[in-house]
């Protein structure tokens, strides 16, 4: 027990009156870094795989498709899906979309998001520790500053995924909208040299990496769900909600209306294809009439003072010297 005190005191003398509270939660986080790879590392138990094995081919009616789903996943991330992956259907696909519309189709993208989570709010925690103890210079705070010195940088580094993946989203849809009246005339060329519009949707995918991936890769999923065999309609319906842009949705509506009513891809084509080049057309005249206003506060910021000190600095130096020599 003396022992114990003298370490509580030697700590509180240190670190302040919260100081063995601090040491204990630095403990903690160490621990948990510490064990989560030991977890993750850990090697499964044989019998367990082997009963699983021997239950598979009774219990699983299709073992085929559920390998076919499961293959290309994390094992590891696998023992923590119930932690890393929302448990509601409907969140779990919102969370899905959202990391395609930002470029991550990966299937194991939504549990590397959250573990990107847990793993940087533990480190924000560690942060606000380290401004607490190490880095504040001897300085006491109160319970009330300590813990929003703690709680900030945690909260900050563990939504720094979530932000990160807004401005993905946000930039993907951009380049996305920049070049799909390109892709549009290229499609439009292909149709009408004959090819049929899954064979032009190949020939888009791989024609336009170099320019605009982004599309590109959205081109080349659809390709690769046409050649799977399914339907036409759902193939071009998921590409429009993919990828989150009102000119690619307007276009599948196009593109199912045609096949629907039976009129020409081609003409169709055509005209959705001169309607994307005249509206680059006016967000290229938009953003150029736009640049006036923007530089007017930043002009007049500039500007102004350096005018006021070149008319007025004289002035005000006569005035001053007529003052001083009165007085």
């Amino acid at each position: 027990m003396e022992i114990l005190t003298q370490l509580n005191d030697l700590l509180k003398q240190h670190l302040g009156e919260f100081g063995p509270l601090i040491v204990v939660g630095v403990l903690g986080l160490f621990m948990i870094l510490v064990t989560i790879p030991l977890m993750l590392n850990q090697p499964e138990d044989p019998l367990k795989k082997l009963q699983r094995s021997n239950a598979a081919p009774k219990n699983d009616k299709n073992p085929k498709k559920d390998k076919l789903r499961t293959a290309g996943r994390n094992e590891k991330l696998e023992k923590f899906s119930n932690f890393l992956e929302p448990q509601d259907k409907e969140e779990l696909s919102a969370m899905q979309l959202k990391l395609r519309q930002a470029g991550y189709h990966s299937k194991d993208a939504v549990r590397f998001f959250h573990f990107a989570q847990f793993a940087l709010g533990i480190v924000g925690i560690m942060v606000g520790i380290a401004l607490v103890t190490v880095l504040s210079g001897g300085q006491e705070f109160t319970p009330a500053q300590m813990a929003l010195r703690v709680i900030l940088p945690a909260a900050g580094f563990y939504f720094l995924p979530r932000y990160w993946i807004t401005r993905r989203v946000a930039e993907r849809n951009e380049a996305i909208t920049a070049g799909f009246p390109d892709t549009l005339d290229l499609m439009l060329v292909c149709v009408e040299a004959g090819q049929s519009l899954d064979q032009a949707i190949v020939r888009v995918s791989g024609e336009m990496k170099s320019s605009y991936p982004d599309i590109a890769q959205e081109f080349e999923v659809v390709a690769y769900e046409l050649k799977a065999g399914k339907e036409r309609d759902s193939v071009l319906r998921d590409f429009g909600t993919r990828c989150g842009v009102q000119d690619v949705s307007s276009f599948v509506t196009v593109m199912i209306q045609s096949a629907t009513f039976g009129t020409s891809i081609a003409e169709a084509l055509r005209v959705y294809a001169s309607e994307m080049r005249d509206k680059r057309v006016m967000r290229a005249e938009e953003a150029a009439n736009k640049l006036p206003t923007k530089m007017t506060l930043a002009t007049m910021m500039l500007t102004v003072p350096p005018l006021l000190v070149i008319l007025v600095g004289p002035s005000a130096k006569g005035i001053a010297d007529l003052s001083n020599a009165g007085g």
